[in-house]
Order: structure tokens, then C-alpha cells, then sequence
């Protein structure tokens, strides 16, 4: 979660001039009264607590930890990223903007009543309360971080107005060990969650198949008034805490199916979270500056070249030596969609079927 990843992203979209194309806002922190639409009174008190005190922590409610230590000023830093995914969703419902995104945001594993996975409040799980407490019915959240969206799918479990879409690599191989196919909601609101649990080494055919057997009718379905969609960059072959082999060609391809989706069924209404990623420099930056570009109207063609002044600052504030273009090499990706057949062999196609047949027949639809 090193903070490098977030400058260089914005240093990258300035230097593509997207900066030009957008309109770059400040949002408040979230207020307790806001944070309280997901989080318990006593867990926003003991993360006060741990921000002025750091050394007291002592890993209760998740603080304190090897994943969540405390620090001096968390608690005020973790309200306004939750402020900019809640303001980022308050311009979209009041039309004040049609796409909004905030990379700093995607922090999905964090939960009502404790910290986990790097991340203290949960901003998407806020903007999505703050879009119901607005009158939003229906709300859709797709999520393809490596990492399962758990604390989204917790906050909205017994919500029918919320379907929470995750894919992630399986939880057998990988961090937070939910996700399953057979999570599908609570009793008064079964199908509203949807599992894709990807095998380790999934890469991008398999993963973009995955996304479109699932997603897209799915979505179709549900007709959702806004969508909001969490990007984490860590599904990269080059990311170090995970397993899976996508690349960012691939990643911008969902990133424009996301953006297809919300103009096809949310009357356009889209609001984008980055997430988890830990290659900072080689892939992070690249992959939501696609997705800023996306938003923006301005997609960035693959094969483009990076300016000279970002690598030149990369490398001053790294050491690193950065990438030349918005490639990984492999565009155009492509992959067989699912009326294309069923591989009973293939453990992707395994997958699938697995979250079509757990899932679907919850809502009415056909496996």
C-alpha cells in the first residue's frame, strides 16, 4: 500500500493531459454519522483511539496487527478516503457527474466491526450506503480484485437493493479464505451475492471468460440504477501477493466492459475504485490511469508511449526504471465466450459453472 503508487498515478495522468479532460475535486472526510451507515459506533471509537494513540493498540477490532498497525492519524486519513468514494457517489446520484473515480479507494476487506486486509473503513461499502440513504433501489458492485470483497458482500448480506459480483483467485490459495460459490446471500436476499472463485494461474483468457459467463447477465438482470466497481491492479502477473497471471491489457478491457455496462443498464451512472496492487511502479500507475482515462471519455490507446517526464520521475522517486508504454504487449487479448462450450476438464470452466449453478437459479436465471 505504499503511497508511491497513488502519486504516480495521479503524476501519469497529468502527464497524459487527462488532467485537462476531468475535473479534479476534494471531498470532505466521512463523519461519523456516515461512517456509522456501515460501521459499528464502537469500532469507529476504538480506531480513534488507536489514532492518537498508536502503541496502545493491541490488535482488538483488528488493530494493531501485522496487516493493520496503528498510526499516528488513521483514523482521520482513512475517513477521507471513505469522504472521497461517498462524495465520488453523491456527484454521480445527484448527476453532478456521470463517471467519478477515486483510486486512493477500493479498500473492500475492512468490516462493520473491525479492521482487516490493510484497510480501516470501507469505502465502497459507504458509497454504496450513501447511494441507498439517497434512494438508489437498486445497486450493483462489481469487484475484481485478486482478493475476495468481503467486507462489501458483509455489509449488503441481507440487502436485496445491493448485488455484490466478486471475482478472485480461489479462497484455498489466498487471503481472506471467503468467496466460495455458495455464498449467495442471506435467506430474504439470496443471489444477491456472487462468488467467481478463479484456480491460481488464471490468466487473461480465462479470466476476461470468467468475467463475461458471469457478470454481464448478471447486471442485465439486476438493471441497476448506479454501478460501482472496485479495480484492484493485484490479478497482474507481476504483483507479489497473489496468483494469478492477468495482464494490464487485460485489466483494461474489463475496465472498459465496466464502463459498457454502466452506460448499457445504469443509464451511465459508474462509480470507479482502485484497490489492491503491490507493483508500484510497473503496473499500478498504468492501470488506473486507463481507467481515469476511460471515465474521462479519453481512453488511452495501448500501444502508447509514456512521456518521458513521468519515467524521469519515477525513477528520481524509486530508483526503478519504468515502463515505455501502456502495454503489457498483449493487445489485443481475447478469449472464448461461454456459449462457445463447456470444458468439463478445464478448472476455469469448473469455476464457472460453479457460481452460474449456485447463483443463477437464485434470480430466476438459467445456469
Amino acid at each position: 500500500m505504499d503511497p508511491v503508487r497513488l502519486a504516480l498515478t495521479r503524476r501519469l495522468v497529468d502527464a497524459f493531459g487527462l488532467d485537462r479532460e476531468i475535473e479534479v475535486v476534494s471531498a470532505k472526510p466521512a463523519g461519523e454519522s456516515t461512517l456509522r451507515l456501515v460501521h459499528r459506533e464502537d469500532y469507529i471509537e476504538a480506531v480513534k483511539a488507536a489514532s492518537a494513540e498508536p502503541d496502545a493498540a493491541d490488535g482488538k477490532y483488528g488493530l494493531g496487527t501485522l496487516d493493520d498497525p496503528a498510526f499516528a492519524g488513521m483514523h482521520e486519513v482513512s475517513a477521507l478516503i471513505a469522504g472521497q468514494s461517498v462524495g465520488a457517489a453523491e456527484a454521480v446520484w445527484h448527476g453532478d457527474a456521470l463517471h467519478a473515480v477515486n483510486f486512493a479507494g477500493g479498500l473492500h476487506h475492512a468490516m462493520p466491526g473491525g479492521a482487516s486486509g490493510f484497510c480501516i473503513y470501507n469505502d465502497a461499502s459507504l458509497a454504496i450506503a450513501r447511494l441507498l440513504e439517497l434512494g438508489a433501489e437498486r445497486v450493483a458492485y462489481i469487484d475484481v480484485d485478486v482478493h475476495h470483497g468481503d467486507g462489501v458482500q458483509a455489509a449488503f448480506w441481507e440487502d436485496p437493493r445491493v448485488l455484490t459480483i466478486s471475482l478472485h483467485e480461489h479462497p484455498q490459495t489466498l487471503f481472506p479464505q471467503t468467496g466460495w460459490p455458495t455464498e449467495t446471500g442471506a435467506d430474504r436476499a439470496e443471489g444477491s451475492a456472487v462468488n467467481v472463485a478463479l484456480p491460481a494461474g488464471t490468466g487473461d483468457a480465462g479470466w476476461l471468460r470468467a468475467f463475461h459467463a458471469v457478470v454481464p447477465e448478471l447486471i442485465a438482470d439486476f438493471r441497476p440504477q448506479v454501478l460501482v466497481t472496485q479495480h484492484g491492479a493485484d490479478t497482474h502477473f507481476e504483483d507479489p501477493l497473489a496468483h494469478l497471471a492477468v495482464s494490464l491489457d487485460a485489466q483494461r478491457a474489463v475496465q472498459l466492459a465496466c464502463h459498457d455496462l454502466a452506460h448499457q443498464y445504469a443509464d451511465g451512472r459508474w462509480v470507479a475504485l482502485g484497490g489492491g496492487g503491490y507493483a508500484v511502479v510497473d503496473v499500478v500507475p498504468r492501470s488506473w490511469t486507463h481507467l481515469v482515462a476511460i471515465a474521462a471519455g479519453r481512453p488511452l490507446e495501448p500501444e502508447s508511449m509514456i512521456p518521458e517526464s513521468w519515467r524521469q520521475e519515477v525513477f528520481a522517486r524509486t530508483r526503478q526504471l519504468a515502463p515505455m508504454r501502456m502495454t503489457d504487449g498483449r493487445w489485443p487479448v481475447s478469449w472464448a465466450d461461454w456459449e462457445s462450450g463447456y470444458d468439463p476438464a478445464d478448472r476455469l470452466d469448473q469455476a464457472v459453472l460453479a457460481t452460474r449453478k449456485a447463483a443463477f437459479p437464485l434470480r430466476g436465471m438459467l445456469p
